[in-house]
C-alpha cells in the first residue's frame, strides 16, 4: 500500500517561495503510469489541482499558476517538491501530495478536483503566508 507524506506546518512570507515535500513509501515514483500531483486547499474552498510530474519525470501545470511552479524530484529518496514563487497571503492553504494513473486531466484555467480523483493521498500541510 503506497503512503504518501508532507512535511509539518510551515509559515512563509509574502514574495517568498513555498516548497513541501512529499516523500513516498510503498511504491516507487518511477513506476510506469503513476503521476504525482500536488493540491491545495484554502479553509472553506474547493481543492484546487496545481500540477504534477509523471513517472518519467514529465510536468503539468495548472495554466492558472504555471508561471509561479515548478515541481521536481529526487528519486534517491522517493519524494517529489512543489515550488510555488512570489506567494500572497492568497497562497495560504492546506497542501496535498496525491497520485493518480494519469486519468485526470485538467481543462480550464483553473482546475478543482474531487477526492476521489486520485487514489491515494497524503495527510495535508498547513501553509501560511504571512509577514
Amino acid at each position: 500500500q503506497v503512503q504518501l507524506q508532507e512535511p509539518g506546518p510551515g509559515l512563509v512570507k509574502p514574495s517568498q517561495t513555498l516548497s513541501p515535500t512529499c516523500t513516498v513509501s510503498g511504491g516507487s515514483i518511477t513506476t510506469n503510469s503513476y503521476y504525482w500531483n500536488w493540491i491545495r486547499q484554502p479553509s472553506g474552498k474547493e481543492l484546487e489541482w496545481i500540477g504534477n510530474m509523471d513517472y518519467r519525470g514529465t510536468t503539468y501545470y495548472s495554466s492558472s499558476l504555471k508561471s509561479r511552479t515548478s515541481n521536481s524530484r529526487d528519486t534517491s529518496q522517493n519524494q517529489f517538491t512543489l515550488q510555488l514563487s512570489a506567494v500572497t497571503p492568497k497562497n495560504t492553504a492546506v497542501y496535498y501530495c496525491a497520485r493518480d494513473v494519469g486519468s485526470y486531466v485538467c481543462r480550464g484555467y483553473v482546475c478543482y478536483v474531487k477526492r476521489n480523483d486520485f487514489d491515494s493521498w497524503g495527510q495535508g500541510t498547513q501553509v501560511t503566508v504571512s509577514s
